[in-house]
C-alpha cells in the first residue's frame, strides 16, 4: 500500500517535491521524507490514508487546515502546505533533525525529572496557545512530541483537528480511525463525549507519567480495558514509583487527571502553575526541587529474612503465558522495584527520610524477663497506629523483626531499613506500675529526644494509648509538623484480655521461629500454647473477634505445614473454617476474618484436599470473593494481596496483568511479608512471561539482595540470560547454574535444578552462536520422574531447542510437557506466549494443541 501510495505522490507532486521515502506510518496517516526543490529543504509530507481522505472530503480538510495553519508558535510544528493529489489529501511540515518522544523512551523509558517536566511545560504553553485560539488537539501522546535542540515540539494538530471534525459520523467508524490513543486518552473522549482543553492537558499528564514512571499510568490487554482503567481506577503514585518525583508534579498530575473535567485544571497556564512554575521557567530549577519526606516509600533492609515455606505446587516461570495479558503496568515492575529500595538510595539533604520510621522491639528490663509479651504488644500496637498517619511511612514488623536483641548498630539499621528515624523504648515494672521509656533517635543512632512514663499494671490498654501519644509528642518535635493520630476500631477494653491475646501472640511467633529451625516438636507445643491463650482471651471477652482469627490462623498453618497428612491438613482447615465463621458472626466486616476464610478454602483446593471437582470450583470462587472483599474493606492488607495474586495465576479468566498488580499491591503494603521472596519471584516470572524482561530483571536483583542464599532468584538471573535483554555470556550462564544448584538444599530438588539450569545454559549458548554446543547440551538432558514428575524440563526445552534452531525436537518437548500436563493445551493453543508465538502457525504445532472449540 505505501509503495502505491509513493506513486502517486511522486506522480502528482515530483514538479514541487522530490520524495525519497517513508519515513513511519500510524492509524491514520504515513509519513515520507521528501525534498522542496524550490526551498532546497527536506521537509515530511504526511499523507491520510485512502479510507481516510475519502471520508475526509477535499473541501472540509482544506477548511480545517487553514485555521490550523495560522498556529505559529516556537513549540508548534508549522505546517508548509497541504491539499489534494491524485485523490490523497496530505499535508507539508518541517523535516525534524532529531526523534519524537515516543522514540526516546523506548531508548530511554525514564528520563530526568528537570527533562521531564521541561519538555511538558513547553507542550503546555504550545497547548496554552492553541486553546486560547480555540484548537484542540485531541491526540497528545509521545508520538506526537518531536525534540530537536533540547526542546519539544508538538506535531499533528493539523491531522487530530481535521479528523475530529468527522468523529463521531458512521463513516469514521467504518474507516477504523479514532482520534486519540487509549494509552493517554481522557475518560470524556473515550466514551466520545466533547474533548476540550482539559482533555489535552489530561493527555499531557499521562505523557508526564510515562516520561518519569517508564510507563503510562493505565495499560491494559486491549484498548477496551485501558479505557476502563482511565475511567474508573485512581491514578497510581508516582512517588511509590519512583521517590524522587517533587509533590509540585506529581499533586499536577494527580490534579490534571482528575475523572471529571470540571475538577482539572481549566488552562495550560494554571496546569503549569500547579506544576511549580510558569511556561518558559527553565527546567533546571527542578533538580534542585526538594524531595518531600511524607509521601516516600518504605524501604527494605539488607538483611535476608526467614521465608515461609511456599504452597507445595512448584510453579515456575510459565510459557505460554496466562491468557489474557501482554502489557503490564509500570508499577507492577519499575514501581514496586523502587518502592523495596531498588537503585539510588533516596536521602534528603542532610540524611535519611526523617518521616521514614522503624520503632525497634522494646526492651523487657525486667528482672525475670517476664514482661516480653507486654513489650512486643506495645511496640505492635505503636508500629500499628504510626502506619495509619499520613505522612509517614513505618516499617512493618516484619521489616523491625530481624533486629530484635540490639546486636545490630543503630546506624547500620537505620540504613539498612532506609529510615531518618528510630523509635525504640523499653518496659520495666516499679512497684503496681509499669514504667515505659520512649526514645527517639536519627540516622546516626544519636537520640534526639525521650520520653517517660508510669500507668497501673492492671490497664495495659490505657498504657498502650499513652505510649502512641507520647510517641505523637516527639515524632511531631522531630519532623517538624502536625502529627494526628487516627482513632482505630475499638478491639477490647477488657486489659486482661488483651494481656492474654499478647502472650498468645508471643507463643505463636515462638512456635514460628521453632519451625524455621526444623523443630516441629517445639513448633507443635508453642501453637498449643497459642491456641491456649487465644481461647482463654476470646473467653474474657467473647465479643472481640482477634482472639478467634488468631485460632483460625493458627490451624491454617498447621494445615500448610502438614506436609505429610492430609487427614490432619482437612480436620485444621476444617477447625479453622469453623473459627473464620464464629468471628464473621460477630463482625461480618472482618476483614482478617475474610482473609482467614479465603486463605482456608483456597489452600484445600491447591492441596486437592477436595475430591468433588464441581466443589473444587466452588471454594476457588469463593475464595476469590472474600480475599478480594477483605482488601477492599483493609485495603493495607498486604498478605491477602499476596494471596490473590496467587490466585490470579491459577485463574483461566485472570491476565498476567492482574497477577503483577496484586503482587505489587502486596509489596507496596508490606515490603517485609513472610512470603516476599515468593512474591518477588512471581513478580519476576510473570514480567518475563510478558517480555517485559528489564522488570523481570530488576526483581530478581532485588530478591537476590534481599534474599541471598535463596537459589530461585539465582535461577531467575539464569533465565533473564536467555532473553534478549542480556548479550549472551555462556561462562556466566555456567557459572551462575552452579550457584543454583549449590544453593539448593534438597537433593531431588538439586537433581532437577542440575537438569533445568542445563536447559537455560544450553539457551545461552544457542543465543552466542554456538548451536552444535547447545543442541549436544539438550540432547544430554535426561527426564528424571521422581525430581520432575510434571516435567516442567521439558517446557524450558522446548523453547532453548528453538533458539538451537530445532523446531522439531521443539514440538517433540512440547509435546512431552502436554502429556504430564494435558490441562495446559488450553494455553499453548489460545496463548502461546512469546516463547512459542513464532511456531503456533505451524501445522504440527496445531496438531499436538488441539484446535478451539
Amino acid at each position: 500500500m505505501s509503495e502505491e501510495i509513493l506513486g502517486r505522490l511522486q506522480t502528482a507532486l515530483g514538479d514541487r517535491y522530490q520524495i525519497q521515502r517513508e519515513l513511519g506510518r500510524g492509524g491514520m496517516a504515513t509519513v515520507f521524507l521528501a525534498t522542496d526543490i524550490k526551498h532546497e529543504r527536506e521537509v515530511a509530507i504526511k499523507v491520510l490514508h485512502p479510507e481516510l481522505s475519502e471520508n475526509l472530503g477535499v473541501e472540509r480538510f482544506d477548511r480545517e487546515i487553514k485555521t490550523v495553519a495560522k498556529l505559529q508558535h516556537p513549540n508548534i510544528l508549522s505546517l508548509f502546505d497541504s491539499g489534494e493529489a491524485d485523490g490523497l489529501l496530505y499535508y507539508v511540515m518541517p523535516f525534524v533533525y532529531g526523534e519524537s518522544l515516543g522514540d526516546r523512551l523506548q531508548r530511554e523509558p525514564m528520563l530526568p525529572i528537570e527533562t521531564a517536566v521541561g519538555i511538558t511545560l513547553e507542550v503546555a504553553d504550545a497547548l496554552g496557545y492553541a486553546h486560547s485560539l480555540g484548537i484542540v488537539h485531541r491526540d497528545i501522546k509521545p508520538d506526537n512530541i518531536m525534540l530537536s535542540g533540547n526542546h519539544a515540539l508538538v506535531a499533528d494538530f493539523g491531522i487530530a483537528k481535521a479528523i475530529s471534525s468527522i468523529e463521531g459520523s458512521a463513516k469514521l467508524t467504518e474507516a477504523g480511525v479514532a482520534v486519540g490513543t487509549p494509552l493517554y486518552m481522557s475518560p470524556e473522549q473515550a466514551v466520545g463525549d466533547p474533548a476540550g482543553p482539559t482533555s489535552d492537558l489530561y493527555s499531557l499528564a499521562c505523557v508526564l507519567y510515562e516520561m518519569l514512571a517508564g510507563a503510562p499510568p493505565f495499560t491494559g490487554a486491549n484498548a477496551r480495558q485501558i479505557m476502563a482503567r482511565h475511567a474508573m481506577e485512581q491514578v497510581p503514585s508516582l512517588q511509590v514509583i519512583r521517590d524522587t518525583v517533587p509533590d509540585e508534579v506529581e499533586d499536577a498530575i494527580m490534579a490534571t487527571m482528575a475523572k471529571v473535567p470540571a475538577d482539572r485544571p481549566q488552562t495550560a497556564a494554571q496546569f503549569a502553575e500547579i506544576l511549580g512554575a510558569q511556561p518558559g521557567v527553565t527546567a533546571s530549577r527542578y533538580s534542585a526541587m526538594r524531595v518531600t519526606a511524607a509521601r516516600r516509600a518504605a524501604r527494605t533492609g539488607q538483611i535476608p529474612l526467614p521465608e515461609q515455606p511456599a504452597a507445595p505446587p512448584r510453579k515456575r516461570w510459565l510459557v505460554p503465558a496466562i491468557a489474557g495479558g501482554v502489557v503490564v503496568a509500570a508499577l507492577g515492575g519499575f514501581g514496586a522495584w523502587k518502592l523495596l529500595g531498588g537503585g539510588a538510595p533516596a536521602a534528603s539533604v542532610g540524611g535519611l527520610d526523617r518521616h521514614n520510621i522503624a520503632v525497634l522491639y522494646f526492651d523487657d528490663l525486667s528482672q525475670k524477663k517476664d514482661l516480653g509479651y507486654v513489650a512486643d504488644g506495645l511496640t505492635e500496637g505503636l508500629i500499628s497506629v504510626l502506619g495509619s498517619v499520613q505522612g509517614l511511612t513505618v516499617v512493618s514488623r516484619g521489616g523491625v523483626a530481624p533486629y530484635r536483641g540490639g546486636a545490630v548498630p543503630r546506624d547500620s539499621i537505620a540504613r539498612a531499613l532506609r529510615v531518618g528515624t528510630l523509635v525504640m523504648g523499653s518496659v520495666e515494672p516499679e512497684s503496681d506500675s509499669l514504667r515505659v521509656t520512649l526514645r527517639l533517635l536519627d540516622d546516626a543512632g544519636t537520640e534526639m529526644d525521650r520520653a517517660t512514663f508510669k500507668k497501673s499494671g492492671k490497664d495495659l490498654i490505657a498504657l498502650s494509648d499513652s505510649l502512641s501519644q507520647e510517641a505523637a509528642v516527639l515524632i511531631r518535635k522531630r519532623i517538624g509538623e502536625a502529627v494526628q493520630l487516627s482513632r482505630t476500631r475499638a478491639g477490647t477494653q477488657n486489659t486482661d484480655a488483651w494481656a492474654t491475646y499478647q502472650r498468645a501472640v508471643n507463643a505463636r511467633s515462638r512456635g514460628d521461629s521453632l519451625f524455621q529451625a526444623d523443630d516441629m516438636a517445639g513448633f507443635a507445643r508453642e501453637y498449643a500454647v497459642a491456641d491456649s491463650f487465644a481461647a482463654l482471651a476470646e473467653g474474657l471477652d467473647p465479643k472481640w473477634t482477634d482472639p478467634i482469627v488468631l485460632r483460625g490462623t493458627l490451624n491454617y498453618w498447621r494445615s500448610r505445614r502438614a506436609t505429610d497428612d492430609p487427614g490432619l491438613a482437612n480436620k485444621t482447615i476444617d477447625a479453622g473454617l469453623e473459627q473464620a465463621a464464629r468471628a464473621l458472626a460477630i463482625d461480618r466486616n472482618s476483614a482478617e476474618a475474610l482473609e482467614l476464610r479465603g486463605n482456608l478454602d483456597y489452600w484445600r483446593v491447591l492441596r486437592d484436599l477436595e475430591p468433588d471437582p464441581a466443589r473444587q470450583r466452588e471454594l476457588f470462587a469463593s475464595a476469590q470473593r472474600d480475599l478480594e472483599q477483605a482488601t477492599q474493606l483493609n485495603p493495607s492488607l498486604a498478605s491477602a494481596y499476596a494471596t490473590l495474586s496467587h490466585l490470579y495465576a491459577n485463574h483461566p479468566g485472570k491476565t498476567l496483568v492482574d497477577v503483577v498488580l496484586a503482587a505489587t499491591k502486596a509489596l507496596e503494603k508490606d515490603a517485609y511479608l513472610s512470603n516476599a521472596a515468593q512474591v518477588m519471584r512471581r513478580l519476576a516470572d510473570a514480567n518475563y512471561d510478558l517480555g517485559q524482561f528489564s522488570d523481570a530483571d530488576r526483581w530478581c536483583g532485588e530478591g537476590r539482595r534481599r534474599f541471598p542464599t535463596s537459589p530461585r532468584f539465582a535461577e531467575c538471573e539464569l533465565i533473564i540470560m536467555t532473553s534478549k535483554l542480556r548479550d549472551p555470556d555462556p561462562a556466566a550462564a555456567w557459572r551462575t547454574a552452579d550457584t543454583v544448584v549449590a544453593l539448593t538444599p534438597d537433593p531431588v530438588e538439586q537433581r532437577y535444578q542440575r537438569l533445568n539450569t542445563r536447559a537455560l545454559v544450553a539457551g545461552v549458548v544457542a543465543r552466542a552462536g554456538q548451536l552444535d554446543s547447545a543442541r549436544s547440551l539438550l540432547r544430554s538432558i535426561k527426564p528424571d520422574p521422581e525430581a520432575d514428575p510434571a516435567s516442567d524440563v521439558a517446557n524450558t526445552a522446548a523453547y532453548m531447542w528453538l533458539l538451537a534452531g530445532d523446531t522439531t525436537e521443539s514440538l517433540n518437548q512440547i509435546t512431552a510437557f502436554l502429556v504430564a500436563n494435558p490441562s495446559r493445551k488450553a494455553d499453548f493453543r489460545d496463548n502461546p506466549g512469546w516463547w512459542f508465538r513464532g511456531i503456533s502457525e505451524d501445522p504440527r504445532y496445531k496438531a499436538i494443541v488441539g484446535s478451539s472449540r
